[in-house]
């Protein structure tokens, strides 16, 4: 594979990797690269990890979580993320047209687009968003903890966008382009 950062392969792993790789392979049946890249820094996956346990059982619903991680990603350009997250959205219910809404910050909810337009603010602006935004995402229905758990959601698919933009990860799932959409909504 010709990533940047190693893709170990998990047959030959040991050690604090290999019992991560595990646990995951366990949960999802296989390994993503994305996970075997990270498997270079037992730390750095684990926090990852860490970070996917807390988001989930925070205040959001699985689906929404995707959509928060296809808006972030497509804010990132993040292919890799883009690629995995539509594939996920669709086991959670999301259809191909909320998908592409959703990568742009868009929904037929309102509450759903207010959440997904804050969370591409906080990662455009790198967490420096406007009192008006803010008002507006809580007008929208949002309170304190949303908010902090949206930022969590950013940080979390931030720190994938950004291995993954380091490391050129080859994507394992069928393959989707930032800024390219086949939806017209």
């Amino acid at each position: 594979m010709s990533t940047r950062i190693e893709t170990l392969n998990p047959e030959t792993t040991t050690g604090k990797s290999k019992e991560l790789f595990d646990a995951v392979q366990n949960k999802l049946g296989f390994i993503p690269n994305l996970i075997k890249v990270f498997g270079n820094s037992p730390a750095t996956l684990q926090s990852y990890l860490s970070l996917g346990d807390l988001t989930a059982s925070g205040n959001f619903s699985n689906k929404f979580r995707e959509q928060l991680a296809l808006a972030i990603a497509e804010e990132n350009s993040c292919n890799y993320c883009l690629s995995a997250h539509t594939a996920i959205g669709k086991m959670n219910g999301l259809t191909d047209e909320q998908t592409e809404a959703n990568r742009q910050g868009r929904s037929s909810d309102d509450k759903v687009a207010a959440g997904l337009q804050f969370a591409q603010s906080v990662t455009r602006n790198r967490g420096n968003v406007s009192s008006e935004e803010l008002a507006a995402v809580k007008a929208a229905g949002y309170n304190d903890s949303d908010i902090l758990e949206i930022v969590l959601n950013v940080v979390s698919n931030t720190l994938t966008n950004y291995v993954n933009h380091i490391a050129e990860t080859e994507i394992d799932f069928p393959a989707v382009e930032a800024g390219k959409f086949t939806v017209n909504s």
